[in-house]
């Protein structure tokens, strides 16, 4: 296992204690310093077999049964809490905590271990799954091969709701087959060799006899099922909790699932908590008004924020923890859209099609933006600026692309080369004499974004062009990225992980469903292609056909120059991860690759 690398900041870097139910000095703001908290979870869990049942076995601490758990949410929350239809992080989020996967990621070390599945096989092209024996869904009918070969093939290989993870494990144009062995027993075998698909195996496990009645009904169908308007009381799931109450706006309320598979030292059914509450508090200043007036939890904080609340911590009831470079990205894309809509319009005006899809002005956009100074105003020190899609702490990271700060005397240059100039009022114009104007999109309610929109936005007017900054609602900007089609620049994010880089196979592959800069509708798949596009398209598909790391990342290494040098995506900076979680809360063991409640099941609430 190649060790994660950590990313050392020159930044002001503040240092925060590791909470655990052992004796520790309590770090206070007075210990700021560059340092990080080491990745720590002493307690692995272990199969055990009770009864012919097959468990998961917690080494924590035992702790006390009841409680509740207050995070939140921005935004207007999820869109739909079927694991298969999400296409946004906070939808993803809900369904994660219901319906659990094969396989997981070890939090410390970054290997793939057994969920649902007892242990594993690989030999070449052929994966053993053997399930865990005993196991339930939560009305109490087992979880059996019979699911598992449902999922893969009937929801997922025949490209029901979102088809990320499908488009994920295409290999060559093939699709990997999934065969029942017997009742605790499955088959996949790929078309070939692929290193990426052993990790594909977390995705959720749907139970066959609630999904089925929806997929024989067709896609049309399947797209409305399990939807935010369905009644609670018809989730059938695996994962630690199971949905209780949803409230538009408002809230998303979970309860315990009382047939968990995972148990503690007394062998006792976790979860301890008995419930888990998201409140919908709309954008990030009232997030941090509602942690500070004790509705809320825990809380992923801002850099702006991060000093004020390590000063609080001293005297409150809470602790702050570093979890290191943020395993996602943040990025300004401009739509490189050449085609019309089915009434013949263009999704993007010719005009700002010449601008857009020329590298020159790209690269002049890239040059303009100032990276230090948003780190420094926004992130408060906490950041480092990000030119690769690649995060800081990914172990494929490129790290000969070095990056550059602002200068806009080189965006000028590059804008010269292409034909612009400046009029007398120092107006940017086009070879043909337009104004160079156009919006600029992120979403409402992440301060964050919209300060780096403002910034954006001088930036670029400094080099004389007119930007319309629009933040809007978040599943309205969706709908504009994933269906419209009809905008102009955006500031957005990507999550990712640090160890595969497979997982962003939807976005950079040119069909993919998150093809962000060029996005294709299922009637334009093949529309022609960029250069650049195809090149992507052979690296990215060679890089998960090698089985070496030092192969594989030779192919990753070179689709992030791609990227770098024809800036379909202007990478900004990657932000520390700064959580705050209440003391009350026992068995708390962050690391940077699981967070701070990556172990919800052994976290319980203490009567201290």
């Amino acid at each position: 296992m190649y060790v994660i690398l950590v990313l050392i900041l020159t930044a002001l870097v503040l240092k925060a204690c590791l909470k655990a139910d052992v004796p520790q000095e309590k770090k206070t703001s007075s210990d700021i310093e560059t340092s990080y908290v080491l990745d720590y979870y002493p307690y692995i869990k272990k199969n055990v077999t009770i009864n012919g049942v097959d468990y998961l076995q917690s080494e924590a601490p035992v702790g006390k049964f009841g409680g509740t758990f207050v995070s939140s949410t921005i935004g207007e929350g999820p869109k739909t809490f079927n694991p298969f239809n999400s296409k946004d992080n906070i939808s993803s989020q809900m369904s994660d905590i219901m319906y659990d996967g094969l396989v997981t990621t070890d939090v410390v070390t970054g290997d793939t271990i057994p969920k649902l599945a007892k242990d594993f096989t690989v030999n070449g092209c052929e994966y053993i799954i053997h399930l865990r024996k005993g196991i339930k869904w939560s009305d109490g009918k087992p979880i059996t091969a019979d699911d598992v070969v449902f999922t893969w093939q009937n929801i997922i290989f025949d490209g029901f709701g979102n088809t990320s993870t499908r488009d994920s494990v295409v290999i060559d144009g093939k699709l990997p087959t999934v065969q029942k062995i017997d009742d605790y027993t499955v088959k996949f075998v790929t078309p070939q060799p692929f290193a990426p698909f052993l990790r594909m195996l977390s995705s959720p496990i749907a139970p066959k006899h609630v999904f089925e009645p929806a997929v024989k009904r067709g896609k049309a169908y399947f797209d409305g099922f399990l939807s935010t308007n369905t009644d609670p009381k018809e989730f059938v799931t695996s994962g630690a909790f199971r949905l209780k109450e949803y409230v538009p706006a408002q809230r998303v309320v979970f309860e315990r699932n009382p047939d968990y598979y995972v148990i503690n030292k007394d062998d006792q059914k976790l979860p301890y908590l008995d419930k888990i509450i998201y409140l919908i508090v709309g954008d990030i200043n009232n997030q941090v008004l509602k942690f500070e007036g004790g509705e809320l939890d825990e809380i992923t904080l801002q850099g702006a924020n991060v000093a004020r609340f390590k000063e609080m911590e001293k005297h409150g009831d809470f602790t702050v923890y570093n979890l290191g470079p943020n395993t996602g990205t943040m990025y300004i894309a401009m739509n490189l859209n050449n085609r019309k809509d089915d009434k013949g319009k263009y999704y993007v005006s010719p005009k700002k099609q010449v601008w857009f899809q020329d590298k020159n002005f790209r690269q002049a956009v890239d040059y303009a933006i100032d990276r230090e100074n948003m780190v420094f105003n926004i992130a408060s020190g906490l950041a480092e600026p990000l030119f690769t899609p690649e995060t800081l702490n990914s172990i494929f990271l490129n790290k000969d692309i070095k990056g550059h700060k602002r200068d806009l005397n080189k965006s000028k240059e590059l804008l010269k080369k292409s034909g612009f100039y400046w009029d007398k009022a120092g107006h940017l114009i086009d070879k043909f004499g337009n104004h160079v104007e156009f919006d600029l999109y992120t979403n409402a309610g992440n301060t964050e974004r919209e300060a780096i929109g403002v910034m954006v936005k001088q930036d670029l007017e400094d080099l004389g062009m007119k930007i319309n900054f629009k933040p809007v609602e978040f599943n309205s900007l969706v709908n504009k990225l994933m269906a419209t089609l009809d905008w102009d620049m955006v500031i957005m994010g990507f999550t990712g992980s640090p160890l595969e880089p497979n997982g962003g196979k939807n976005v950079w592959l040119s069909d993919g469903t998150l093809h962000i800069f060029n996005q294709r509708l299922e009637r334009d798949l093949n529309s022609k292609r960029y250069p650049f596009e195809n090149r992507i398209d052979y690296l990215y598909t060679q890089g998960a056909l090698q089985t070496k790391f030092e192969d594989r990342k030779k192919y990753y290494d070179e689709y992030q120059e791609i990227v770098y040098d024809e800036k379909p995506l202007i990478y900004i900076y990657s932000p520390l991860i700064i959580s705050a979680m209440r003391d009350k809360f026992k068995n708390v063991y962050p690391t940077s690759l699981g967070g701070v409640t990556h172990n919800i099941e052994e976290i319980y609430v203490s009567e201290e």
